[in-house]
């Protein structure tokens, strides 16, 4: 295909996919359970962070961590008890994702949350960043603070060559605003056009047999290899074809 074919194409896709019904079996149901912006911005991150295997399986262990917090995460990381936190910590939450991380990732939502009246202060972009590499990073310095700890492999880092999929699905949610229904957009100070495709082994695969991209592994350099051809596609919401990405995998149309 040709640019003008490869685009259509793709975006006849996006469109296709990009409706509500793409909430019912993905984790994004898991935030739309809320209707205030830090719950939704907790139960997204935590959502986002466990997301890899199968969906069936995510969105249960999500439920699993909203029903600890009461169905009410925003209220249960102001105001946790060190009793709620201990009895978290032997729980099975998500595969390697356990009661300790995520009585860790609590934590550091209690006091980022007496700092900052949303998690958008954490991923502001500087003057002359075109996407969120830097921020990323910025963001896990002071989420994960300097002290290790075995969850800090939950937060991927691009410094290192991740693709960091997990956080930029949740950008995506937070950031990408249409009528269409299904991303968030409760964001209201970063563009969306910096916004990159969650890359993971169903994307990447599609990107390659639609020659969107060279490389072979799924790390930040295709990453930015993949921002380069998609926002000629359309500059001003290139994510939005993670959903036309996202379709052709599960459909295995192009197989």
């Amino acid at each position: 295909m040709n640019f003008e074919e490869l685009k259509s194409f793709l975006d006849e896709k996006a469109d296709q996919y990009n409706n509500p019904d793409f909430i019912d079996n993905d984790p994004l149901q898991i935030p739309y359970r809320f209707s205030v912006k830090q719950d939704i911005e907790i139960a997204g991150f935590l959502s986002a962070t466990i997301s890899w295997g199968n969906r069936k399986s995510i969105i249960k262990s999500a439920e699993k961590m909203l029903d600890i917090m009461g169905n009410s995460p925003y209220d249960f990381v102001l105001n946790y008890s060190e009793k709620d936190l201990k009895s978290i910590q032997d729980k099975s939450i998500h595969r390697t994702f356990n009661g300790e991380d995520f009585a860790y990732f609590v934590r550091q939502f209690n006091r980022i949350y007496k700092e900052n009246e949303s998690l958008e202060n954490l991923f502001m972009l500087k003057d002359g960043e075109i996407n969120f590499l830097h921020a990323i990073e910025r963001f896990r310095s002071r989420f994960l603070e300097t002290e290790k700890h075995r969850s800090h492999k939950h937060i991927s880092s691009p410094y290192k060559n991740s693709s960091a999929k997990r956080i930029i699905m949740f950008l995506r949610w937070m950031i990408r605003k249409d009528k269409r229904g299904v991303d968030f957009g409760i964001w209201e100070n970063i563009d969306q056009k910096y916004l990159s495709i969650p890359l993971d082994v169903h994307t990447g695969n599609i990107s390659r047999k639609l020659e969107l991209i060279t490389r072979t592994q799924n790390d930040w350099k295709t990453v930015e290899e993949l921002d380069h051809v998609i926002r000629k596609f359309d500059e001003k919401d290139p994510a939005k074809y993670d959903f036309a990405l996202f379709g052709l995998g599960v459909t295995k149309e192009l197989l």
